[in-house]
């Protein structure tokens, strides 16, 4: 069984900051990949970052030079730095990570619960 579970979203105010966190635990011998995407209503859900076991990030064209993901693997949790935060990015936010699975010996995906990010105007 794995679990992700997500935390530090909030309400802020344009121009403002938050950061989120995802840890990863469970019977899962390694983690790959691990990402943040975000959904609104009506919308499909959207990459914002990822970031792979040796550090390689990619960003959304919407939020590069403004968010910053990290990895802590000794932790298995990865973070999303939001800054200067725009009223377009109000949306849920939901981690992935890409996990070797103990029982199987093979990789899946696993995604948190989401947490709800709201920037005012």
């Amino acid at each position: 069984q794995v679990q992700v579970v997500e935390s530090g979203g909030g309400l802020v105010q344009a121009g403002g900051s938050l950061r989120l966190s995802c840890a990863a635990s469970g019977s899962f011998f390694s983690i790959n990949t691990m990402g943040w995407y975000r959904q609104t209503p009506g919308k499909q859900r959207e990459l914002v970052a990822t970031i792979t076991s040796s550090d390689s990030t990619n960003y959304a064209d919407s939020v590069k030079g403004r968010f910053t993901i990290y990895r802590d693997n000794a932790k298995n949790t990865v973070y999303l730095q939001m800054n200067s935060l725009k009223p377009e990015d109000t949306a849920v936010y939901s981690c992935n990570a890409r996990v070797l699975l103990v029982s199987t010996w093979s990789w899946r995906d696993y995604w948190g619960q989401g947490t709800q990010v709201t920037v005012s105007s």
